[in-house]
């Protein structure tokens, strides 16, 4: 019976995923968000049960990735595609570029489009053991969902007021195409990026998990949901610098 709890809990985020598509076309994008919020923490608890009750059910890894796919690639595709959609249709944040060329809005699609490469990649990738190459899937969705929620949410309260800065930026169809683009390419890149998931709660080996993990707090508590965008952002920027710039050899992973 132990052996199905990781399981179940991952069948529930792909109903809530499923859910969240279904919202999304209703014109729900809140909801949708707060849907995939919950499905990104069944994500890390489905693996976290699996630890816990030494469960190492091959099933359950299959289902893992498959579901990751809608909850991670289409449904968070489809919540952006929607976003941008009203975006466009109101006159204060419209782009007449993309009004002349709506197809452009189909540029979303390259979040499930490489989240399959992405997850296909890693599901025969021996050297993603500890770490990752590339961008996780549930951190690259999480980006749409947070960014979403500010827009629709533009007076959420703050110790430090950053929303006059934020809010345009996510409210502007043209940056989030853009970023679309380049965070969906962080999925595929040959990039070294450390797990955020720690083993064991000491300081020595976790280091920088702890340390994302800090800034990711005090982020929130002063920016509130901001922080959650942010954090990706910083966590891509930091692992292309390490990479290229501090560490030429690829992080060990096995």
């Amino acid at each position: 019976m132990k052996n199905q709890i990781p399981n179940a809990i991952t069948t529930l985020s792909l109903v809530l995923s499923c859910l969240s598509i279904s919202f999304t076309f209703e014109g729900r994008l809140d909801i949708a968000a707060y849907l995939l919020i919950i499905s990104l923490a069944c994500d890390y608890f489905d693996g976290f049960t699996a630890r816990v009750l030494k469960v190492n059910n091959p099933i359950g890894k299959e289902l893992d990735s498959l579901v990751d796919m809608v909850a991670f690639g289409v449904a968070p595709g489809m919540l952006l595609y929607q976003h941008l959609r009203n975006l466009q249709a109101n006159p204060a944040h419209a782009v007449q570029f993309l009004t002349d060329n709506p197809w452009l809005l189909y540029i979303t699609f390259l979040i499930p489009i490489l989240s399959a490469f992405r997850l296909a990649k890693f599901n025969i990738d021996t050297r993603q053991k500890v770490s990752f190459i590339g961008l996780a899937v549930p951190a690259h969705a999480a980006f749409y969902i947070f960014s979403v929620l500010i827009a629709t949410f533009p007076d959420l309260p703050q110790i430090i007021s950053v929303n006059q800065f934020i809010v345009p930026v996510v409210s502007n169809p043209v940056f989030m195409l853009v970023m679309t683009v380049l965070l969906s390419l962080m999925l595929v890149a040959e990039v070294p990026m450390f797990s955020l998931k720690v083993k064991q709660l000491k300081w020595k080996g976790n280091e920088l998990p702890f340390t994302f993990i800090l800034l990711w707090f005090l982020l929130f508590i002063f920016t509130n949901i901001v922080a959650m965008p942010t954090i990706v952002i910083i966590y891509c920027i930091f692992s292309i610098v390490h990479h290229y710039f501090f560490n030429k050899k690829t992080l060990e992973t096995a």
